[in-house]
């Protein structure tokens, strides 16, 4: 990657708001189980920071994804990860394919006030049935009366939806036909306040400042000019948009586990036992050294699946790649640094506690590590015929 002076400009505002407008207020937050996004992400509208990379007709800043992947990095200056995540569905999850395949007019109603941060977006794929198997989702959206020009009726369930609870759009994937699983899927704008959306938060282990949400869809009717781009295509574009979201995830991994880092690195140091500081036995300043290593490692990835997918290539594999390994030292990190810091570690405010809880969600959100590992594979050559079909 090649680092302009906008790039650095860009992570120094990025950095810069975290410590102003979010990291006074992540306690509290935390602590009510949500934060205000409408109020966070219109001042993030204000400053331009949520179409960077999307067209500057619609609000946005016309920029490659290379400003994208440095912004997700410099998030990793807020104290916790719930906060970064909502915004990562804003600009990187629920945007992508409504800029990119949407009508004008859609653009103009939705993603225009989305960029300004007016309107706060979610993405609903997942249902209570699963998460992974986007191709088993059984939500449907059929036209009334079955007519071309009719507009859709959608009935279901989403689960863990993001900004679930405050959103007012959903990008929607749902069944349009009765054909095959990877053709029969269609991606929807349904406006939240629809008649027959209701939502319901759920509580969750970690990322608590960031609401999450079940919705329930009850014969909502929704336009048919809702729909982004063609009938039936929805599949193939939301596995575009899980490759920015797993390279958005990755890179928002890089300066929070270096700060986790750190502060073991500081508290250790000035933690005493047995006569001398904790950093000064071998077995810890050995283990911090790999783990920055790894971390080290992970941004290489990282940065190299950006440069490559800016450059017009096919990502799958390393998106994926960097996906799994973001979600596994994110665990290994957080796993390493609170036994160093011992029951201080443990109790509930300590920011490895928080990490730790927040940090789990990686492998599991935007396809479990298993399913990485199935990409890989399958990519590789690997996986046995029956699976690879």
């Amino acid at each position: 990657m090649n680092f302009t002076p906008e790039h650095r400009q860009l992570e120094d505002t990025v950095i810069r708001f975290c410590d102003k407008e979010l990291n006074p207020h992540i306690a509290q937050w935390e602590a009510a189980g949500q934060f205000p996004s409408h109020e966070v992400f219109k001042k993030l509208g204000n400053l331009g920071l949520l179409g960077l990379k999307y067209p500057e007709e619609f609000g946005g800043a016309g920029l490659d994804f290379s400003y994208s992947m440095v912004m997700a990095e410099a998030l990793g200056q807020c104290n916790c990860g719930g906060v970064p995540m909502a915004i990562g569905v804003q600009t990187d999850m629920a945007t992508p394919a409504l800029a990119r395949f949407g009508s004008d007019d859609l653009r103009r109603e939705f993603l225009a006030p989305t960029l300004s941060g007016d309107f706060v977006a979610c993405l609903g794929v997942s249902e209570p049935g699963g998460g992974s198997d986007v191709a088993a989702l059984k939500t449907s959206a059929k036209r009334e009366g079955g007519t071309a020009g009719g507009d859709y009726l959608i009935n279901g369930s989403k689960m863990w939806i993001t900004n679930g609870m405050q959103a007012d759009w959903c990008c929607l994937l749902a069944n349009t036909s009765e054909g095959p699983a990877h053709k029969n899927k269609s991606l929807i704008v349904v406006p939240m306040d629809a008649p027959g959306i209701t939502r319901q938060k759920i509580s969750k282990l970690g990322m608590h400042s960031s609401d999450t949400a079940q919705l329930f869809f009850d014969n909502v009717r929704v336009p048919r000019r809702n729909l982004i781009g063609q009938e039936g295509l929805g599949f193939t574009f939301q596995m575009l948009q899980f490759q920015e979201e797993r390279l958005w995830g990755a890179a928002g991994s890089l300066r929070s586990l270096d700060r986790l880092i750190d502060q073991t690195i500081d508290y250790t140091r000035q933690r005493q036992a047995f006569g001398k500081s904790i950093l000064d036995n071998q077995v810890v300043h050995y283990r911090l050294a790999e783990l920055r290593t790894e971390v080290e490692a992970l941004r290489a990835l990282t940065y190299r699946a950006v440069a490559m997918y800016i450059g017009g290539n096919d990502v799958t594999r390393l998106a994926s790649m960097a996906k799994l390994k973001a979600g596994r030292l994110n665990r290994e990190v957080a796993d390493a640094c609170l036994q160093y810091w011992g029951g201080m570690g443990y109790t509930a405010d300590n920011p490895i506690a928080q990490a730790f809880r927040d940090g789990r969600l990686i492998s599991i959100g935007g396809g479990a590590d298993e399913i990485m590992l199935g990409i890989i594979c399958k990519l590789e050559g690997t996986l046995p015929s029956r699976l690879a079909a």
